[in-house]
């Protein structure tokens, strides 16, 4: 009885079941021990007859239960009002500066000017769509004992929503199963009820391979899941476990643990044995193709022409781990493929998966994860309930999106592959606006939001009701509107046009969801869930229909719904239309990263990573979707949310001026010419003032955010090596498709991680990506030798125009410094191709010196004017 009366205070709570609620709720603010103490000093003044259940000593824990799941917690002014200020303070002087460059041209250097004028321009238009959308910063604090208070009461059903983990890979040789199954792993074992977990797993490549790992997969998860549960271990994916370097006897733990410890140590690496030897035999196919153990032919044999293929593992019906308790559902899904149909590559995979899913399990949650992201915190999913659940806030978050978090990077973080600055600040800033970006892995989905709907709008006010005789005070009370009957039992006209609006909204769910009814069902369950009239053969079979090739035509799957076709990075595109529809989205900060991966921290794999993201930028920034026309109509999207997304499509474009502006300095102190006027006492005040403002708005900006100045000057770097290389192949790229309709196929990254530390750092792997910066690093550095050593030929008068340009050819050659350590690989391994490009170099470093002749007097300047010609 007791836990039947506090589950109705917990939620949904009415503040009028109860007389006595009415003084709790005034006083929220306080604690509830400080309520206590009131209440008794109420009982000792008014005696037993005030006397309500209110005063029940448990109370504490309802009203805790009551309280928010989650919290903003502001940026402090004492940091955050100073870079506000430094901001319009640099804007103001950026506007000056502007003007003085405008009108003062240089008139023998006028096409170097001119070009340095429009560079400019466009890094002052890039800073402000970069910087404004970080006007709003915040974080925030999630509150997960308040969320098992409420939800997870103490002999009564788990009230915790459902939610379906969806895992992406495509090639097994590139994507190791061993990784798939780590990430896996640590799903099956997160710290939620096992019948609120499904995990689907999409194989876009019909592997056998990926089939028979997961297999063995789920068969080793019915010995981890339970031992992870039982000592509560952190990570739950047991590659990266066991590779912690944790002496577990030191501290004296129990013996029961380090035994069990030691035998799943071997259990797992048994498992390792198994895996690798799939995927050795997985590289060379049989000329007959594979056949299964049932003596079948694997149906994945032609990898462009299959049926879809559906096998449910674990879950109800799928066996029970080693204890005898029920697992979470592992299910593989390989969606039809046929020649001729277009399959959009992995926004079409995880469409299928949405679809797989809402008929098979229905879950109103859905988290999406890379095959290479692992649960770092197995409570990554109470977090995002936290605020996807939270009555107060939870019903227009369309999105939790979590940092990415990495692992095997090298201290030093070379070519910026943790993204802090971008992931710890950027993310903040638009948190605190509409929401985050959605960044394509570690994201909890509302499925509502995904099939297109709006966010439901907030309670209108109601209006005064009163009697008929005094209309000045209110409306009359209308009678209830009945479906089919009025208040006499006679028809209702009202109720017969409801009808037939449902009839046509539901010829509408045909349209616009596909010819499944069991799916369309689906869509309108709010809360989730399957019919339990539905038995699981009709279900699969209803699956297999769902991701048939021609499923979606006439649909408005990927224009509307789910993961928005037109551009490789689909993600954008993806949480752009859910806010253009004004729904927001969370950024979720726990302090255990909730999830953790791999990046490729080799330079050409990185660079070819950044030329696949801006590529996709370029897509949309030319497509329908590009934020800079597209929602305007709605008007749900706020401006400065829109900034941030006109900035992730244009930033590509930034390539083209910063290319030149690397250039320009070589160029000066090649031919002599200057691009800056003669600078006088007033004029020097704005450059000052400005790199001041530089230097003060990074400052402060890494005061409120915790990033620390080695991860923003690593970030500093590579927007320059990524510029002038990655960008730039992307915005030609983008072009020739838009003009010429010429595409270009991208592989996957590889996700291959090597036993040697950092191994892959020093592997040189030749792109044309390198030729544009190996290009301008050499240009500047013999401009420096040219400029120095014609300074020292016409003496100490030209060393003044000289600083100048050397100050800007070092700023060139310091960003592309780890670069230039990147191109020479290990100490004495430098690659064959290098030596190649370093004698080509050489010889146009050569022809150049010839071209200056810095050693011959030159009869111009001021000495021949006052000296004469024999001076």
């Amino acid at each position: 009885m007791m836990g039947s009366s506090l589950h109705k205070r917990v939620h949904p709570y009415s503040v009028s079941d109860e007389q006595g609620s009415a003084r709790w709720d005034d006083k929220k603010d306080i604690g509830w021990k400080e309520r206590m103490e009131d209440w008794k000093m109420q009982q000792g003044n008014l005696g037993p007859a005030e006397f309500d259940d209110s005063a029940d000593p448990d109370m504490g824990i309802v009203d805790e239960a009551r309280q928010p799941l989650s919290r903003k917690v502001p940026i402090a002014s004492s940091k955050i009002n100073p870079y506000r200020m430094v901001i319009v303070t640099r804007l103001v002087v950026l506007a000056l500066f502007l003007r003085y460059r405008i009108l003062n041209p240089v008139h023998d250097a006028f096409g170097l000017w001119l070009t340095s004028i429009i560079c400019e321009i466009w890094f002052a238009f890039s800073w402000i769509l970069d910087q404004f959308p970080k006007w709003f910063p915040i974080d925030r604090e999630t509150y997960l004992d308040r969320l098992s208070l409420r939800y997870e009461r103490e002999g009564e059903p788990n009230m915790l929503a459902p939610a379906d983990v969806f895992v992406s890979t495509v090639d097994p040789m590139k994507e190791p199963p061993l990784v798939t199954a780590n990430t896996v792993l640590s799903i099956l074992a997160m710290d939620y009820p096992v019948d609120k977990i499904s995990c689907y797993i999409s194989d876009d490549g019909a592997s056998m391979c990926t089939f028979e790992a997961l297999s063995e997969t789920a068969e080793f998860a019915r010995k981890w899941v339970p031992f992870c549960k039982k000592f509560s271990i952190e990570p739950r994916a047991p590659e990266m476990y066991f590779s912690e370097k944790i002496d577990y006897l030191k501290d004296k733990v129990q013996p029961t643990f380090v035994k069990e410890r030691r035998a799943m140590k071997r259990e797992y690496e048994e498992f390792k044995v198994r895996i690798n030897a799939m995927v050795a035999k997985a590289t060379k196919v049989p000329p007959g193709g594979w056949i299964m153990q049932d003596g079948t032919p694997w149906p994945g044999n032609n990898t462009k022409d299959h049926p879809g293929m559906i096998q449910v593992f674990l879950g109800q019906n799928g066996g029970l781990d080693v204890e005898g308790n029920e697992l979470p559902r592992l299910v593989y899904v390989s969606r039809e493929k046929r020649p001729g149909f277009q399959h959009h590559k992995k926004a079409g995979a995880m469409n299928a998966l949405v679809r797989v899913s809402g008929v098979l399990t229905n879950a109103p949650f859905m988290l999406n994860l890379d095959c290479d992201h692992y649960l770092n915190n197995s409570k990554a999913v109470r977090e995002a309930m936290c605020f996807l659940m939270d009555p107060q806030v939870g019903k227009k978050v369309c999105y939790v999106q979590f940092p990415q978090r990495f692992d095997g990077i090298d201290r030093h973080d070379r070519y910026a592959n943790r993204n802090t600055v971008f992931f710890d600040i950027n993310m903040k800033g638009l948190d605190g606006i509409q929401g985050p970006v959605y960044v394509g892995t570690g994201c909890v989905f509302r499925r509502q939001a995904l099939y297109g709907y709006e966010p439901p709008k907030g309670p209108k006010r109601p209006r005064m009701v009163s009697c008929d005789c005094c209309p000045c005070f209110g409306s009359r009370k209308k009678l209830p509107k009945y479906s089919k009957h009025g208040a006499n039992g006679g028809p209702d006209i009202h109720g017969f046009d409801d009808d037939k609006e449902l009839m046509k909204s539901q010829m509408n769910f045909e349209k616009k969801f596909g010819q499944s009814p069991i799916f369309v069902t689906s869509t309108l369950m709010v809360e989730g869930g399957v019919p339990p009239s539905s038995s699981p053969a009709a279900l699969l079979k209803e699956a297999i229909h769902v991701i048939s090739c021609g499923y979606e035509d006439k649909t408005e799957w990927g224009t509307e719904l789910g993961w928005i076709y037109g551009s490789i990075t689909e993600d954008i595109l993806t949480g752009f239309k859910m806010h253009c529809r004004g729904w927001r989205s969370i950024y979720c900060m726990p302090k255990r990263p909730a999830f953790k991966g791999s990046a490729p921290i080799n330079l050409s794999d990185r660079l070819n990573q950044v030329l696949r993201w801006a590529l996709g930028s370029v897509e949309i920034f030319f497509s329908h979707h590009s934020p800079v026309w597209y929602g305007y109509k709605a008007g749900q999207l706020k401006w400065l949310e829109r900034l941030a997304y006109i900035n992730t499509t244009v930033y590509p474009f930034t390539s083209l001026p910063l290319l030149a502006y690397c250039t320009l300095p070589a160029i000066c102190l090649l031919t002599g010419k200057f691009i800056m006027p003669e600078i006088s006492t007033f004029a020097s005040l704005f450059f000052i003032a400005l790199f001041l403002s530089i230097f003060i708005t990074g400052i402060l900006e890494l005061r409120w955010s915790g990033v620390s100045i080695e991860e923003w000057w690593r970030n500093e770097q590579f927007w320059v090596i990524g510029g002038v290389s990655a960008h730039l192949f992307a915005v030609v790229q983008g072009l020739l498709k838009i003009l010429a309709g010429i595409d270009t196929n991208f592989t996957v990254t590889s996700k291959a991680s090597d036993d040697e530390d950092f191994e892959e750092l020093y592997a040189f792997k030749w792109t044309t990506l390198l030729i544009p910066p190996t290009t301008i690093l050499v240009i500047n550095l013999v401009g420096v030798v040219a400029g120095i050593s014609d300074a020292i030929n016409n003496g100490y008068q030209s060393w003044g125009p000289l600083f100048g340009k050397l100050f800007f050819a070092f700023w060139v050659i310091v960003h592309l410094y780890p670069f230039l350590k990147g191109l020479m690989g290990r100490q004495n391994r430098t690659p064959t191709i290098v030596v190649i490009w370093s004698v080509l170099l050489a010889s146009i470093f050569s022809l150049l010196w010839v071209r200056i002749d810095p050693f011959i007097s030159r009869t111009k300047g001021p000495t021949t004017k006052q000296c004469g010609i024999n001076c």
